[in-house]
This record gives C-alpha cells, sequence and structure tokens, in this order.
C-alpha cells in the first residue's frame, strides 16, 4: 500500500500532466485561428441547444405571443409564425433536438460500426467477406433515400428518423476501422500477444482498439454534422420531427407555404441549420400581413399568377 507522501505525490504529478496538456491545446488554438473559431461556434450551438428552455423568451409551444407572421421586431427576434407562435423560442428549442439526433446518430452508428469492423478485420476469412458485403449492399443506396425508407417504415417521428440514418451511416465507421485493424493485427504487440495465448476479445478491446480508434474520431465530428442536415431533411418531407416539435427541418417545412406572403417564418430558420452542420467540421416580412387572412399560395389557370 502506498504512503500518503507517495499518493499526494503522484496527485501533484497527474495535475501537472493535465496542466501541460491544457496549454498544449492551448497552444494549438493560439496558432491555428480556423480551429479556434470552429470551436468557438461549436461551444455556441451546445450552449444554445443545452440552456435553449431558459434563454427562450416564450415557450416554444404557446399560441398567440403575437400578431400572425408578424416581421421580425424587437418583441419577436425571428418574428412569428401562422399561430402567433414566437420564432425564435422555437428555433432555440430545435436546437436541442438536432443536439440529440446527432449524438444518438453518432453513437449508434459508431458503436455498431466499430464493433464491425473490429470483428471483420480481426477474423478475416469468410466473416470478414460476409460482413463487408452486407456493408456493400447498404452503400448501394443514396443515405437520405436508404433513411427515408426505414424511418417510414419504423413509423414517422423523430426516433424513427434517428434509427434510419444510424443504420445508413454504421458503414464508414465499419470500413475506417476494419482498414486500421488490418494494419495493426500484423505488428510484433499482437502476434506476441496471439503466441503468449491472449483472448481475441482482449486483444481486439485492449490492444488494437486504443490504437486504431483516430480515423473514427475524425469521421464522427463529420457524420455529427451531416446527422442534422438528413434529420432536418426527413423533417423536411415529413418523415421526421412531427409538429408541435419545433426541428429545424419541420419549422422551414411549416413555413414555406408563406414564403408567398411573408419571409420571417421560413428565413429565420435555415441558416442555423446550415451553421450548425458546417461548425463541426468547418427583414422579411410584411406587417401588412397582421389584419389579412393569408392561406397556402395556389396556381390557377387565371391571368395573374398565384393567388393567396
Amino acid at each position: 500500500m502506498e504512503s500518503l507522501p507517495e499518493q499526494r505525490q503522484g496527485i501533484r504529478g497527474a495535475r501537472t500532466f493535465a496542466r501541460s496538456k491544457m496549454r498544449g491545446g492551448l497552444t494549438i488554438l493560439r496558432n491555428n485561428p480556423p480551429a479556434a473559431f470552429g470551436l468557438a461556434l461549436v461551444v455556441v450551438y451546445v450552449f444554445i441547444a443545452v440552456a435553449g428552455p431558459w434563454v427562450a423568451p416564450y415557450p416554444f409551444d404557446k399560441f398567440a405571443v403575437g400578431p400572425l407572421l408578424d416581421a421580425p421586431s424587437a418583441d419577436h427576434v425571428f418574428g412569428t409564425d401562422e399561430f402567433g407562435r414566437d420564432v425564435f423560442s422555437r428555433v432555440l428549442h430545435g436546437g436541442r433536438i438536432s443536439l440529440r439526433v446527432g449524438v444518438l446518430v453518432v453513437v449508434i452508428s459508431g458503436g455498431v460500426g466499430v464493433t464491425v469492423g473490429l470483428v471483420s478485420g480481426f477474423f478475416g476469412g469468410w466473416i470478414d467477406e460476409a460482413m463487408m458485403r452486407i456493408a456493400d449492399i447498404f452503400l448501394a443506396f443514396p443515405d437520405l433515400v436508404m433513411a427515408l425508407v426505414v424511418a417510414t417504415a419504423l413509423g414517422t417521428g423523430i426516433e424513427s428518423a434517428i434509427v434510419g440514418i444510424a443504420i445508413v451511416r454504421w458503414t464508414s465507421y465499419a470500413r475506417l476501422i476494419r482498414s486500421s485493424v488490418l494494419a495493426e493485427k500484423g505488428k510484433d504487440y499482437v502476434l506476441a500477444g496471439t503466441a503468449l495465448g491472449a483472448h481475441p476479445t482482449r486483444l481486439i478491446w485492449r490492444h488494437i482498439l486504443p490504437n486504431s480508434y483516430a480515423p473514427v474520431l475524425v469521421q464522427a465530428t463529420l457524420d455529427f454534422g451531416l446527422a442534422i442536415l438528413l434529420a432536418a431533411g426527413l423533417s423536411f418531407i415529413g418523415a421526421g420531427a412531427q409538429p408541435p416539435l419545433p426541428e429545424w427541418g419541420a419549422l422551414v417545412s411549416g413555413g414555406r407555404q408563406y414564403v408567398p406572403s411573408t419571409c420571417s417564418a421560413t428565413r429565420s430558420e435555415t441558416p442555423w441549420i446550415h451553421d450548425c452542420a458546417t461548425c463541426c467540421t468547418r427583414d422579411g416580412g410584411s406587417r401588412a400581413t397582421r389584419n389579412l387572412r393569408v392561406r397556402p399560395a395556389t396556381w390557377g389557370a387565371t391571368p395573374g399568377g398565384p393567388r393567396l
């Protein structure tokens, strides 16, 4: 058993190591302004997603907090929608949904893909061949089309969209980790462990994975933004989040029918979807609509184009 002075020395050593790592990270950020800017955007979006309910000026599902389809103003930064709900509050709440989608998709698809890739690369043979052919089947279809099929089969909803996106994204993790395992399993430390009788499970999880996970982390940062875009696309076409959930794609879909009358219903949400998806990798409307009964635009055969 270690003595008290030895324990204190160990604690001081751990603190010194942590401080040195922190200083190294700060030095990297100072020498790389684009990385620092991207990190700042990530921090802002995570803060918005976590603190959205407390920062939002109104409840996201409260009706008639202002005039219908009101333009941006001091009281309503992003204006109001067709039910008089504050769009800014709904966008803030939608950030929490998008963050949840990104995290769950990366965790599910990464967990499945890494497990498949480790087993396939380490054992090889018919196991490798069978798993890679299954991956090829998933890769044969566009991600959005495959996710749409799966989400529709499971039933519309944000949970179905998460499962659908995770199912189509596991293949990238499986191929990345498989290639790393193929490069690692021929090295001396793996051969020595095999000669000493180490169990394959121990070799895979204790020795090979810690030396192979770096490409997976990079892929996870890319998939986080892609998952948000795919979820927004599914919600936009009605296969993802359903009203009254303020998911960003659903917000754009709900406001697009009022674009001929007022742009504030959709213009506020679209940049958030684009910016949040890219930061991980790198006055619209007329006040006259307050007193109008606005209907979705339809195109008729009468001269004059659309009628409202």
